[in-house]
């Protein structure tokens, strides 16, 4: 398996222009489009994207990095850099998000406690009518109001502290966020609740009511809430922390003659490390001495176990089946492929799809319009409403306050982003870019390159017949012998052939290469001659009994080789490059997903011709340079719309850059993955209909986390305001709007996380599979 090493001087100048921040404090999308505004307003600044979901910020540019810190810091959140050149997975992130999911657990628990009896108090005695002589004969009425103050109030001031110690802060600096309605709502209640138990002739007459219920349980469903999206954003990047996992944390290092266990970090390139059975490939490295079979499924996806033996390459995270290893480390740190893999799902899962454009323009100004739309219902309501007035104004307003989600709105995208690209990772699908996901479904043609990518990209021996009264082996070793003097591709598919299948290849005499016919040599006292038909005709041959034969190989786009022996007719002989095994599922699965298949190369028309039958491939455009791959891929574009090329060599990468989506093998060349916007870590052309179906699931996901996200709120805030009253008598409590609430941003995490569960389809059920 080829090493998946970028360029290192572009990896620099990246880390030059390019500066990871971790920010902490952001709770809804407004918060995104503050720090975002804020780092774009600094000097040297080019462009800033920010991810609510894996609390991340991207800024390009050339800024300092305490300048980017105080810029966040001064909107009102934290930041740190994170040192890009490090090995992936950010340990403090880590435990400071589990730290925080256990924070509000505690709160939680602590806020049900002390707002179930103030729940109970209230509603019981509205609700019950034994419940409301109870409360009257025991407690009496301003006792019990007087209960729920002191509780409500320890709700508000202990597990609900944090929607006032950033809501509040951001309201002054009018730039008001989820906590600041959150905050509002429940202060508003509270404050009402504790003049009219306290101060009830400041009221007008009627209106001495108390809401401490709804400030208590607002804050105890907001807390359950955010509880449970902690969990949720957790399971999302769970991809990610299993690549991080599967990082060993000890090597056996040969030193000074003795195999010693030290930490990875202490590694270096060069160290000789042993591997024993069952253990996972600390670091890349090349093996030096053993066999094994390695299981790379963590990279490729590909279940089969691959052989691995003296001058193999092997992948640091990777696991030993039975053999033991000696390994010469030749990347460690965050030069690993797996480092590298981990790398670019992060970037992917930090990116923005061009979906996202509309979100982030509505939830510019979502917040504020929330806070203007519960100041008209107020005023709507006590200009029109019945007695009691102010009552009435006050908890709908509330209402409008809590039930706003644009937790929902800003979760609805990068929540599936994240899942969506770890699921790819582990199907061996790395997106590069996280454009690419949404610009893959849009695809309507695929356009594929042969060798290489259709086939395995080396000649081997695919046919040997022999006349009859000859031994096929015995023919293979003669015909080798004189080909071991080429260094023809032909020729070196026909003595790999034999060596693969155990004959010793002698050495041939008297060798001579017949310009344009053929070579002849002696082998063993007997005359072997090789060649085209020509030169079988001119040595007085017929090859007309291999008639049959020879038109079935030219079916195939196979060109055949004759093998004569002693002056008699002996084989014909057929190499080529073969069609992978699962290139045929592949195309089968292309169709059934909708799309067309187009084979760009620079092959003779009629080998292509030849496969493409074979495949079923639509469009064929043959003997093409690289600059004619760009050309063909442009006619594609206008003649069908969106293009993905699939190539893996270097005269592919043109062509991958010029198409919509550009999916390089990961097999092929470094230059080729590093124009494309997917890599395919496996050789498998699989992977395209596994990456195309694995873009529409997950555009699709996006939608309908969009669609509910604006539907919740498009419906609900007008319920809240009360408009379904005058028709129908209808109200939205407080307390149901905070359950709405939290449990509008708990769907759409639930439903990016069924991404988890996406299946790569097969030929019959790739639809099925798109459509999970």
């Amino acid at each position: 398996m080829r090493m998946f090493n970028g360029d290192e001087d572009k990896d620099r100048s990246m880390r030059d222009t390019t500066t990871e921040l971790a920010v902490e404090g952001m709770t809804c999308a407004s918060c995104v489009g503050r720090v975002e505004r804020a780092l774009q307003a600094v000097p040297g600044v080019s462009g800033a994207a920010v991810n609510l979901a894996t609390e991340r910020a991207t800024v390009r540019g050339a800024a300092a990095v305490d300048a980017l810190v105080a810029a966040v810091g001064k909107a009102g959140y934290e930041a740190r850099a994170i040192d890009a050149g490090a090995p992936a997975g950010d340990d403090e992130a880590t435990a400071r998000r589990e730290a925080d999911r256990l924070a509000l657990g505690r709160n939680l628990l602590l806020a049900v406690a002390l707002a179930l009896p103030v729940f109970i108090l209230e509603m019981g005695s509205h609700l019950v009518p034994a419940m409301h002589h109870w409360v009257e004969q025991t407690l009496g009425t301003q006792r019990s109001w007087i209960l729920q103050f002191a509780l409500t109030t320890l709700v508000l001031a202990v597990p609900g502290r944090r929607f006032y110690t950033a809501g509040i802060p951001a309201l002054l600096r009018l730039a008001p966020d989820m906590n600041s309605l959150v905050a509002v709502g429940t202060l508003a209640a509270w404050g009402y609740s504790v003049v009219a138990t306290f101060a009830p002739r400041l009221l007008p007459e009627g209106t001495a009511n108390v809401y401490y219920e709804a400030a208590a349980v607002i804050v105890a469903l907001v807390l359950l809430g955010r509880w449970l999206e902690a969990r949720a954003k957790g399971r999302t990047s769970e991809a990610i922390t299993r690549l991080v996992g599967l990082q060993p944390k000890i090597a056996r290092v040969l030193r000074d003659g003795r195999a010693v266990d030290v930490p990875i970090g202490e590694v270096v390139d060069g160290d000789l490390v042993e591997l024993r059975p069952g253990e996972r490939v600390p670091v890349d490295g090349d093996v030096v001495e053993g066999s094994s079979w390695i299981d790379e499924s963590m990279i490729t996806g590909e279940p089969v176990p691959v052989e691995k033996s003296a001058g193999s390459a092997v992948v640091g995270g990777t696991v030993n089946q039975q053999g033991a290893l000696t390994l010469r480390a030749t990347a460690v740190g965050a030069q690993t492929v797996l480092a590298q893999i981990i790398r670019l799902v992060e970037q992917a899962q930090g990116s923005k799809l061009p979906i996202q454009a509309l979100v982030d323009r509505v939830t510019l100004w979502f917040v504020p319009a929330v806070m203007g739309a519960a100041l008209l219902t107020f005023v709507v309501w006590m200009a029109f409403g019945p007695s009691p007035a102010l009552g009435f104004a006050l908890v709908n307003a509330v209402a409008v306050l809590i039930i706003a989600c644009p937790c929902a709105m800003g979760l609805a995208t990068p929540t599936s982003i994240m899942v969506g690209t770890g699921r790819g990772a582990e199907l061996g699908v790395l997106f590069r870019k996280g454009e690419a996901l949404q610009l893959l479904r849009d695809a309507r043609v695929v356009a594929v390159d042969k060798t290489g990518t259709l086939t395995e990209g080396r000649p081997k021996l695919t046919d040997l017949d022999v006349s009859q009264g000859f031994d096929r082996a015995e023919v293979l070793r003669l015909v080798a012998a004189v080909e071991s003097r080429s260094e023809h591709p032909i020729a070196r598919a026909i003595v790999e052939a034999a060596e693969g299948e155990g004959i010793t290849v002698p050495a041939p005499a008297e060798f001579t290469s017949v310009t344009g016919m053929g070579v002849r040599a002696g082998i063993d006292g007997r005359r072997v001659e090789v060649g085209a038909d020509r030169y079988m005709r001119s040595l007085g041959l017929d090859v007309d009994a291999f008639d049959d034969v020879a038109k079935r190989l030219a079916g195939e786009g196979k060109s055949p080789l004759y093998a004569a022996i002693d002056g008699r007719l002996a084989a014909i002989i057929a190499v080529a490059d073969p069609v992978k095994a699962d290139t045929p599922a592949a195309i089968a699965a292309l169709h059934a997903l909708g799309l067309k298949v187009a084979m760009i190369t620079g092959d003779n028309a009629r080998t292509a011709q030849a496969i493409a039958a074979r495949l079923g491939i639509d469009e064929v455009i043959a003997e093409v340079l690289p600059a004619g791959k760009v050309d063909a891929v442009r006619r594609l574009k206008d003649e069908h719309g969106g293009v993905a090329f699939v190539g893996d060599g270097i005269n592919d990468a043109p062509a991958l850059a010029e198409a919509e989506v550009g999916l390089a093998i990961g097999t092929g060349t470094d230059v080729a993955m590093e124009a494309a916007d997917v890599v395919l870590m496996s050789g498998s052309l699989q992977g395209v209909p596994n990456a195309i179906a694995l873009s529409k699931a997950t555009i699709g996901n996006i939608r309908q986390n969009l669609f509910w996200a604006f539907a919740y709120n498009t419906a609900l805030i007008p319920v809240a305001a009360g408009v379904l009253y005058p028709a129908f008598g209808l109200l939205l409590s407080p307390i149901l709007a905070a359950g709405a609430m939290s449990l509008s941003s708990v769907f759409v995490l639930g439903n990016a996380l069924r991404l988890r569960g996406f299946k790569p389809p097969l030929a019959k059920d790739a639809v099925a599979g798109a459509r999970a």
